[in-house]
């Protein structure tokens, strides 16, 4: 169980969301009522709050804006098919934004305050959570500095917050990727493995080019030679081979989703032969052009399973089996949303209940 903590709640006068389509929902466009927010300040987080939903008021010197010390973390919660809100593996993402947040020499946060935070944010706003199948209320907490000082050194004061919007799909359809063998999205000992703001900034200017070229995202490789396969965007990405389900462990330059643990796991409970090591491009390549390999796709909060059709690299682009043939990625997608939506027995424990 959880501790609780003591929150000052500031409820909004007059709601939104009889302004929101909730059989049209665009994917982070519309915010709901509250937000959860929390200071660090002289050595411990305090100031705990939930307060409307509203702007910020910064100094010009915020040392976050300058010198980027800010970290997130993405998840959802779901209206289950008894009413009740069920938030998926929230304690993995206060663990995660704590092990980013060591990294970019942010003050840890104490696991009570985030799920206290989170789930009095959610029973103040359950009414904006959609209650039907591929959709969700995504939530998204965050960390950043605050000091009003411009000088290279971690800042002494924070804010943590939460805010929530609900959502669809993140992909209308399967996705069309490019193996990008120029650019980088990590290094080891960097801050790859950290959802550090910064590491998506780098990530904007090869990405515009791979959809200007006509892909949705793309396949990130190692730094130094190219030639083994990290991430899809902001995805793990994953690839069916023979009988086996093949994805980079995950390090320095790979993040630890979540979402990805979650289907490895049911792949072993599937009966696929699950491989964590290190796959190269031309492994991947030479299986789609023999016709081993079966399927490829991303995991992560967003799109829970993002199936990939094409897969370009260099001057080439070449089609992966059609979705409809696929076997395991849409059982794993089904198999997910049913724990998540309470149609199946939560045997992992991966469902908070509020």
């Amino acid at each position: 169980m959880t501790e609780t903590v003591q929150i000052d709640i500031q409820r909004c006068q007059n709601s939104r969301i009889e302004q929101v389509d909730f059989n049209d929902i665009k994917f982070g466009q519309v915010y709901s009522d509250h937000m959860f927010m929390a200071d660090y300040v002289d050595g411990h987080w305090t100031n705990l709050k939930i307060i409307p939903y509203q702007n910020l008021s910064l100094s010009p010197a915020t040392s976050a804006i300058h010198y980027g010390q800010s970290v997130f973390e993405g998840m959802k919660a779901y209206k289950n098919t008894k009413g009740e809100i069920a938030i998926f593996r929230p304690e993995d993402n206060a663990s995660r934004l704590n092990a980013s947040a060591n990294r970019m020499c942010i003050p840890e946060l104490p696991e009570e305050i985030f799920m206290s935070g989170l789930i009095e944010l959610l029973k103040l706003d359950s009414s904006w959570i959609p209650n039907k199948r591929g959709t969700s209320l995504y939530i998204r907490p965050f960390i950043f500095a605050t000091d009003e000082y411009i000088g290279i050194r971690p800042s002494s004061t924070y804010k943590f917050m939460i805010f929530t919007c609900p959502v669809g799909s993140y992909y209308s359809g399967a996705v069309k990727v490019k193996i990008e063998t120029k650019y980088a999205r990590a290094v080891r000992g960097g801050t790859g493995y950290a959802k550090a703001a910064g590491n998506y900034a780098g990530s904007l200017y090869p990405a515009r080019q791979a959809q200007n070229d006509g892909f949705n995202q793309l396949i990130w490789t190692d730094a130094l030679t190219h030639e083994y396969i990290e991430e899809s965007g902001t995805m793990n990405v994953m690839f069916i081979i023979g009988d086996s389900l093949l994805t980079a462990p995950t390090g320095d330059t790979i993040l630890k989703g979540i979402t990805r643990n979650s289907v490895l796991t049911l792949a072993r409970e599937y009966g696929l032969k699950v491989e964590e090591r290190p796959v190269k491009v031309t492994e991947v390549l030479y299986a789609i052009k023999n016709g081993t390999l079966k399927e490829a796709f991303g995991t992560g909060t967003a799109a829970t399973i993002a199936h990939i059709s094409h897969i370009g690299h260099e001057d080439d682009i070449y089609t992966l089996p059609e979705v409809e043939g696929r076997k395991f990625s849409p059982w794993v997608l089904d198999r997910l949303d049913s724990i998540k939506y309470g149609d199946a027995e939560d045997t992992y424990n991966w469902v908070h209940i509020v």
